[in-house]
């Protein structure tokens, strides 16, 4: 310690005849220093609800310069009455080998009991920390559940602009009119089946589209981009989607208007902020309008599910008929297996290749050649119906909303009557299953009429009458999967025999 000197630290806010003062507070830790060099530092007219006192920063600039051997001072709170500024102001100590003691309180880190006494304000500061930390945390999840701007970056196609909600100062995105072209650009091209995020970015670079703020277009970012909510305008699809996905949505489904853009905020449970990440997010409508229709927005968000979550349907050992083609004698699914032969996929029967309790459809099915039968077959269906479509921008069909929200708000009814089950007496039984059949009949019956308007040209304004022969060649892998599903219920295939079960 040799060349090193004791700190003698004394603080008084405001002068008071009952107080004691700085001068006799120093005349206190002079008895410390048993013959021992030392500076004096004072704080007078400064308070110990935090450290910035000119005194007590010259100090601990001495102590980083390693002048400091040890400080003293009269009573701990003479130093800080924040057990968090004391816990960061003692780490200080430690690193530069200071020792503390305050002399009426026989507090000196120099002991065992000091230092047990140090330990016991370090688990204090750590509670303080804790505690801090839920209260921002709470603070900011109430802030984000009124849908309030919570900072962070800006989107690419906003700014920023102040605003009042319920009576909060907060701010809203407003479109910036060129990025947000940009925005309905990469929405528009990559809905397209083939387009993908390298094909965006190359058609930008030729056409000399530069990224504004500097960064260059990326497929990280774009990826970014399509899955944020903040472009959508959120109807009863895009809550019925983030449902499915285990998202927790503040507002009621009747809110979902088909105006608004959304939030996605981390949870309480979740600290990732990956928006490919759903479950446990809170999504929470926003003050500003989207700029992409939820048909757009959905079918873009759908394609980065299927390419981060069923990239194995794109491989060639899978069938876009998969779930619908059954064996005609057992009934159970045919699957898709490899074979090492020119025409490579095959489907089998999965009862006879699991527990081979099947004799099997009788003859060897090749999936390319099935594809292309099927192919065929739902191409003259959708040319007798003369319905397909693949554009990105129909008219909102706003009593079509209207229904899902119905439909949204049915279901949540009926799954409230049977969580009260368990605790109901006979009489409540009798009416909670009751009213449970009406809900149910209702439900049924809404969720035919909305199935029928998804798939059958029933309103020509809301449906654009196309060729359907040339759409189908430029459907995705997902989109084949979805026009079959709407039109076929089940294809039973045995020996020679397929026979189509068809929904309309």
């Amino acid at each position: 310690m040799k060349g090193r000197y004791i700190a003698l630290y004394g603080r008084q806010s405001l002068y008071k005849e009952d107080s004691i003062s700085v001068e006799t507070q120093i005349e206190y830790c002079k008895y410390e220093t048993h013959g021992e060099p030392y500076k004096i530092y004072i704080d007078k007219g400064y308070s110990g609800k935090d450290i910035n006192r000119p005194a007590f920063e010259e100090m601990l600039s001495d102590i980083e310069k390693r002048l400091i051997s040890s400080v003293v001072v009269y009573k701990l709170d003479r130093i800080s009455r924040s057990i968090l500024d004391f816990s960061n102001m003692m780490e200080v100590f430690q690193k530069y080998e200071v020792e503390f003691i305050s002399t009426t309180e026989k507090f000196d880190t120099s002991t065992p009991i000091g230092r047990a006494m140090l330990n016991i304000c370090i688990v204090f500061a750590q509670l303080e920390r804790e505690t801090i930390q839920k209260r921002i945390a709470d603070a900011y999840y109430a802030r984000s559940k009124k849908g309030l701007y919570m900072g962070g970056r800006v989107p690419y196609g906003f700014r920023l602009e102040k605003t009042t909600i319920d009576g909060i100062h907060t701010s809203k995105y407003v479109p910036i009119t060129e990025e947000a072209e940009h925005i309905k650009l990469i929405y528009a091209m990559y809905a397209e089946a083939g387009t993908s995020l390298g094909a965006i970015i190359r058609y930008f670079k030729e056409n000399h589209i530069e990224n504004m703020r500097g960064v260059p277009w990326n497929t990280a970012r774009l990826s970014e981009l399509i899955r944020n909510p903040v472009y959508v305008r959120a109807d009863a699809d895009v809550y019925n989607f983030y449902k499915s996905q285990g998202t927790n949505i503040i507002n009621p489904i009747e809110d979902f208007t088909g105006q608004n853009a959304c939030y996605l905020y981390s949870g309480t449970k979740d600290e990732s902020n990956k928006l490919s990440k759903l479950t446990d997010k809170d999504l929470v409508l926003a003050s500003h309008e989207g700029l992409i229709t939820s048909k757009t927005w959905l079918k873009c968000r759908n394609k980065c599910l299927e390419n981060r979550q069923s990239a194995t349907n794109l491989k060639a050992k899978n069938s876009w008929l998969i779930g619908k083609v059954k064996c005609g004698k057992c009934g159970y699914a045919l699957t898709v297996t490899k074979a090492n032969t020119k025409w490579g996929r095959y489907f089998v029967c999965s009862n006879r290749l699991n527990m081979k309790a099947c004799e099997g459809v009788g003859m060897t099915i090749y999936a390319d050649i099935l594809e292309q039968y099927l192919f065929t077959a739902v191409k003259n269906k959708l040319c007798e119906l003369n319905v397909l479509t693949t554009t990105d921008e129909p008219v909102m069909d706003h009593k079509l909303n209207e229904r899902k929200i119905k439909l949204g708000r049915l279901e949540a009814e009926i799954e409230e009557l049977v969580c009260k089950i368990n605790n109901a007496n006979e009489v409540l039984m009798k009416y909670i299953n009751e009213k449970i059949e009406v809900l149910d009949a209702e439900r049924t019956e809404l969720k035919k009429t909305i199935d029928l308007v998804n798939n059958i040209p029933c309103d020509k304004n809301m449906l654009i009458i196309v060729n359907p022969a040339d759409k189908w060649e430029k459907l995705s892998f997902t989109d084949r999967q979805a026009v079959v599903d709407a039109l076929i219920t089940v294809i039973y295939i045995s020996g020679n025999q397929i026979d189509i079960t068809w929904k309309v």
